[in-house]
């Protein structure tokens, strides 16, 4: 008898995403609660219980928590992300990044229920081209603002140049 499995094409392309940069995403049902409907941090991983997940943008918001912290650290997360501000803004940082690769819509990630509903705030912001924690994302090696990517001839946020951190 298998799992259960995740129907929702978005929801999918997501979690073949994530495993494809290297973060554990296991499909399982989820009996407890959890901080987000169908989204727990397990270990540095993910598990998604796909009859509970209600904003599948949510697993690329929990994922980039898991992506900006050094990897040792990663793999001592469990529950939720945590209350670290810094960590909070490059996490909505590189989901923006991650759904923009991914060809979504940024609604996906900043969708009505999310954010203490501020996401139609973050929607307008991107929209504008005023991204959030671009500083620290490159501070950390993951991405590059628009001087340094013109200095060094390369492509600017929301562009990356790795998806996790490496220390």
């Amino acid at each position: 008898m298998s799992g259960p499995q995740i129907a929702d094409p978005v929801a999918s392309l997501i979690v073949d995403f994530l495993r494809e940069i290297g973060l554990d995403v296991q499909v399982r049902t989820l009996t407890e609660p959890t901080f987000l409907p169908g989204i727990q941090i397990e270990r540095g991983g993910l598990v998604v219980d796909p009859a509970r997940l209600t904003y599948p943008g949510d697993l690329l918001h929990e994922a980039g928590h898991l992506a900006v912290v050094p990897p040792a650290a990663r793999a001592t997360m469990h529950g939720d992300a945590g209350d670290d501000q810094t960590n909070e803004l490059m996490s909505i940082g590189w989901s923006y990044a991650a759904v923009v690769h991914l060809g979504l819509a940024p609604a996906v990630v900043f969708h009505a229920g999310g954010y203490q509903d501020g996401g139609q705030t973050y929607l307008r912001n991107v929209a504008e081209g005023r991204y959030l924690a671009v500083p620290m994302l490159q501070w950390v090696g993951l991405t590059l603002d628009r001087k340094r990517a013109r200095e060094e001839g390369a492509a600017p946020y929301p562009h990356m140049r790795s998806w996790l951190r490496t220390e």
